[in-house]
């Protein structure tokens, strides 16, 4: 290791090896502490954004391999995340008991789910969809775990700017994990798409495997059963109710107008930006879910309503609306999965029971918008 390596090594450990003492959760975290902390956070995410990005589309095209590159991305991401965990668990610091709690439950949730997502490919061959118990127990812990920080961030850093884009921050890491098991439907749209054009996009050792899987030869019926195997009410009812739960917390706990919309703006972007990115690499590309913006405005607007409960049925009604029009003006100009607008009372019930539920919870643990970002301590903890 060079002199110039050490230098900063060394400099970084002897600021950070005063702080690792024993303590509770909810201590008085000094502030540049606190920083640093929460970075790290941002980064492990952000890794863990960048890989799964790649990953999806890598697994439309090549057969599964443990080590793939994106796979590689996730796991620094993931260590970054053990490390952090450690730290606040060992020192207190960052985090009262509720936040601490989330990052533990959450951390060990997904480390616990990555053997048995292992196993269940061993056992099952592909199991490409999204939607696979395995699968979800990842996007469970890692939800858990951005709850967590989330919750740590909102009570323990000051009042400002940067408080408010960072808490927006996380509720897009949080949107982005949340969104995506909906990702196979919108690569699997295109993936039929490219069959359809004669340049399909999966290797034919992948389609000759998925084909030997599901028992049958590599035909247009097959492709359809790999790219699109969840039923066509899923993916609306889905990014309805679930998703937009999202950002409805996220409107009620940064409680700025219109941060509903830049939340889901952020997300669609960073969609647009990576799509030119695979397709130069020559991998998948998927349809961009554009109409995630009507919904959010829709969240938005239904914020004027300053009673609770109205609030969520208004603006439940508002956003069903608002988010299967959307999606069937996308599917009429650009592409989208396919639809099934026969289950939009269903996505509206099952949304408006979510958003009471955010309502109350938000009410309950003192989450709401603007709080007094005073420093973590241990009266933080509701």
């Amino acid at each position: 290791m060079t002199g110039w390596a050490r230098s900063p090594l060394k400099s970084a450990a002897a600021w950070a090896l005063p702080y690792w003492t024993r303590g509770e959760p909810g201590r008085e975290t000094p502030s540049d502490l606190f920083r640093v902390l929460y970075l790290g956070w941002a980064v492990a995410l952000t890794l863990k954004v960048l890989g799964s990005s790649w990953d999806v589309s890598w697994h439309f095209k090549w057969l599964r391999d443990d080590l793939a590159p994106p796979h590689l991305i996730n796991t620094v991401g993931t260590v970054i995340v053990v490390a952090l965990t450690i730290v606040h668990g060992y020192t207190g610091y960052g985090v009262d008991r509720t936040a601490l709690r989330l990052i533990q439950v959450g951390t060990g949730v997904f480390l616990v789910a990555v053997p048995l997502d292992l196993i269940n490919h061993r056992v099952n061959g592909l199991d490409i969809t999204s939607w696979s118990p395995s699968h979800m127990l990842l996007y469970i812990g890692t939800a858990l775990m951005i709850g967590g920080v989330i919750r740590g961030w909102f009570v323990g850093a000051p009042e400002g700017r940067t408080r408010t884009v960072m808490l927006g921050a996380l509720f897009l890491f949080c949107l982005e994990n949340t969104w995506f098991p909906s990702q196979h439907q919108e690569y699997g749209v295109f993936g039929i798409h490219a069959w359809d054009r004669g340049e399909p996009y999966a290797e034919p050792i992948l389609l000759q495997f998925a084909a030997d899987q599901m028992g049958r030869s590599v035909d247009r019926n097959m492709v359809v059963a790999f790219s699109l195997p969840a039923p066509d009410y899923l993916y609306p009812v889905y990014a309805t109710a679930v998703c937009m739960l999202v950002l409805v917390l996220a409107r009620l706990m940064i409680g700025r107008a219109w941060s509903a919309t830049l939340i889901a703006a952020g997300y669609v972007a960073y969609r647009v930006l990576i799509w030119p990115l695979l397709m130069v690499a020559d991998f998948p590309i998927s349809a961009v879910p554009f109409f995630l913006l009507g919904a959010a405005v829709c969240v938005d607007l239904a914020f004027y309503i300053k009673v609770p409960v109205l609030r969520a049925v208004v603006g439940a009604a508002l956003v069903t609306a608002g988010s299967y029009l959307s999606l069937n003006l996308q599917h009429t100009l650009l592409d989208s999965p396919p639809l099934a607008n026969t289950s939009a009372i269903a996505a509206g019930g099952l949304l408006l029971a979510v958003w009471l539920g955010g309502e109350w919870f938000v009410q309950r643990y003192r989450l709401r918008g603007q709080p007094t970002g005073a420093r973590v301590s241990a009266t933080a903890t509701p």
